[in-house]
């Protein structure tokens, strides 16, 4: 279809028809409305998909959504159900803002845009994901002096930059607390996992194929005993090589040129699997830099 949305409105993460515009409408239809019946003028889903469209165009304030909505009433009044000759105005917006749960939008958005951009990505551009944990400082300096920092794991795709799911860790937790939460099938199935070596355990590794997903992950001193296993491997060959594969890259960059050559093999499955340390699939070893051991299911590369 051709795009029929304002052109200033173009930046709207895929709300570019007015299929795409009623159907992100419906998820607003999804959330609870904390505000009494008694004196509401306008829906819910109305509000905040009017919110929505102004802040994707570029409104920065309340006063210049609103501002925003009424420049556009003809056009809303055809793009959207229920839109009557009245909009509402910045107080009533800040009202309505105020009324709604912050996670349950957050939650709604984020399957919503999932699904909007999953189809408009190309083939596999949805198969790597990576855990990565952040704390939040607030360097912008727009937050009070005394606000205390906020630890994130977050989920996301590596090479589209979506972001999956996000869990914060509270104070007192680490973030293996709060992986399992992440490592769930509607992320994980028939994709490959990356994490730092905190999280290489097997129990991390073991409920990623139980959700029927693939694992990247390096092995540190965190593992002694895996690291140790990994490098007598690769330090001393078997006598058949056959199952062995290699690969090899060349990356350039900052002055500096690094060729990194890999090894794969499966000769590590028995060993390390529930008959030796518990791990559910083979390893990796980086040849270039013995010290860092990586996990893969496909087999061990040294």
């Amino acid at each position: 279809m051709t795009p029929i949305i304002p052109q200033e409105t173009m930046p709207l993460a895929g709300w570019k028809t007015q299929k795409e515009i009623l159907s992100m409408y419906a998820a607003m239809q999804q959330l609870t409305d904390g505000r009494r019946k008694q004196g509401t003028r306008y829906p819910l889903a109305l509000v905040l998909s009017y919110v929505l469209l102004a802040k994707a165009a570029g409104a920065t304030s309340l006063q210049a959504i609103s501002e925003w909505i009424r420049l556009r009433a003809h056009w809303l009044q055809e793009m959207l159900p229920g839109v009557g000759e009245s909009f509402p105005c910045a107080a009533t917006s800040s009202k309505v803002l105020r009324a709604v749960d912050a996670e349950q939008v957050n939650a709604v958005l984020m399957s919503l845009l999932t699904r909007v951009q999953a189809a408009e990505r190309e083939a596999g551009q949805q198969q790597h994901i990576a855990v990565d944990g952040k704390t939040l400082r607030g360097t912008q300096h727009h937050v009070a002096e005394d606000q205390k920092k906020v630890h994130q794991i977050t989920m996301y795709e590596v090479h589209t930059g979506v972001i999956l799911k996000e869990q914060v860790v509270q104070e007192k937790e680490g973030e293996q607390r709060r992986i399992g939460e992440l490592l769930q099938p509607q992320w994980v199935k028939g994709r490959i996992v990356s994490a730092d070596a905190l999280h290489t355990h097997a129990s991390v590794c073991s409920r990623i194929v139980a959700s029927a997903g693939d694992y990247v992950l390096f092995a540190k001193g965190n593992q002694p005993t895996l690291q140790e296993d990994l490098q007598l491997f690769f330090s001393e060959p078997s006598t058949d090589c056959r199952d062995w594969r290699e690969g090899e890259t060349l990356d350039k960059g900052h002055g500096r040129k690094e060729v990194r050559t890999l090894v794969a093999s499966t000769e590590l499955n028995d060993f390390l699997g529930e008959s030796g340390q518990g791990w559910p699939r083979s390893f990796a070893s980086d040849a270039e830099s013995p010290k860092r051991c990586i996990a893969r299911r496909s087999g061990c590369m040294g």
